[in-house]
């Protein structure tokens, strides 16, 4: 069974931000992989910033996972996860930032692992501007 059209409309939709989005931000982390630990160290000095981002991160996630209840299709599947991926890193920075630093630290610190895992999400960011921008099929 397909998708209704206005379901459709509204991963494509998502595809466009959420495509172009995964694209900028991860290639750009990519060229300033010297500078992540820096900016990660001052994100982590004051806990207002993680409390506030996180708070805006949250709203974003739910956002997404409220407005988009599609699950059919490779794209579909790929902006309902990415919503869910928000929605936990939001949380995580609201509720548990010394454990999100923790994290955000030990991934940092495996520099080849968060490098390859931007390349993959800028990747998948192209597939979803793709999917995005590209003409919608005609239907009858």
């Amino acid at each position: 069974m397909d998708a209704s059209p206005e379901s459709q409309a509204r991963t494509r939709m998502f595809a466009r931000v959420l495509g172009l989005f995964l694209v900028i931000v991860d290639v750009t982390a990519v060229a300033r992989a010297s500078d992540m630990q820096s900016l990660l160290s001052q994100f982590e000095a004051n806990s207002m910033w993680t409390f506030v981002t996180g708070a805006f991160v949250l709203l974003l996630g739910l956002t997404i996972v409220a407005a988009h209840q599609s699950w059919r299709g490779a794209a579909a599947i790929i902006v309902s996860l990415i919503g869910w991926l928000i929605v936990l890193r939001g949380l995580l920075l609201v509720a548990f930032p010394k454990f999100f630093a923790s994290l955000a630290n030990d991934m940092i610190g495996a520099q080849a692992w968060w490098i390859t895992l931007c390349v993959v999400f800028a990747l998948v960011g192209l597939y979803l501007t793709y999917v995005g921008w590209a003409p919608a099929p005609n239907r009858p």
